[in-house]
C-alpha cells in the first residue's frame, strides 16, 4: 500500500514564532514548547512511527550525538504520534538517551502543517526554534522515508549559534 503525499496544510515558516504545545513524554512529564524560551534552541523532530526502520536509524543517531546536542545547547524534541507506551518500549529497546514525546491526539503535528492525512501520522520533518521561539529552519521531508543527516542537522544548529 502506497501513502500519498500530505495535503497541502501550511508549516511556519522562516522567521515566525513556532506554534506552542503540552505534549507527554516517555518520562511521564508533560512538555510545553513554550518553556524553553528565554533558556534554549529546541529541535523539534517530527517522525512517522516508532519501530520502522527509518525511525530507528534516526532516532538512534539522534541519541548517539546527545552530548553534542548538549553541548551546542540545544534540546531535542522527538515526535510522534504513537502512545507514550510504545514510545516508552521504543526508547527503552533502543537505550535512547533523549525522551520522546507523544502526540497522540496529532495536536502538534497538525498545528507544524507535517500530518499525511490518508496514514494518519506525521511526516518526517524538522524545525529549529531559537531561544525566542522563532522558527530558524524547518525541513519537511518528501517521503517519510527519508531524513537528513545528523552532519545535516548540526550544520543547521551551528548556524544559530
Amino acid at each position: 500500500m502506497s501513502v500519498s503525499a500530505p495535503q497541502q496544510q501550511r508549516t511556519p515558516a522562516v522567521g515566525e514564532q513556532a506554534p506552542d504545545f503540552t505534549l507527554k513524554s516517555t518520562s511521564g512529564e508533560s512538555v510545553t514548547l513554550s518553556s524553553f524560551r528565554g533558556k534554549q534552541p529546541v529541535l523539534l523532530a517530527f517522525f512517522p512511527l516508532a519501530f520502522t526502520s527509518t525511525c530507528t536509524a534516526e532516532l538512534c543517531e539522534m541519541s548517539e550525538d546527545y552530548d553534542g546536542y548538549a553541548a551546542a545547547g540545544v534540546a531535542i524534541l522527538p515526535i510522534s504520534v504513537d502512545s507514550v507506551p510504545t514510545l516508552r518500549e521504543f526508547k527503552r529497546q533502543h537505550s535512547m538517551r533523549t525522551e520522546l514525546l507523544s502526540d497522540f491526539k496529532r495536536e502538534a503535528t497538525n498545528a507544524y502543517g507535517v500530518m499525511w492525512q490518508d496514514a494518519f501520522y506525521s511526516n518526517r520533518s524538522y524545525f529549529l526554534i531559537d531561544r525566542d521561539g522563532v522558527v530558524r529552519w524547518a525541513h519537511v521531508e518528501q517521503n517519510p522515508g527519508q531524513k537528513r543527516t545528523t552532519a545535516e542537522i548540526r550544520e543547521q544548529i551551528e548556524k544559530l549559534l
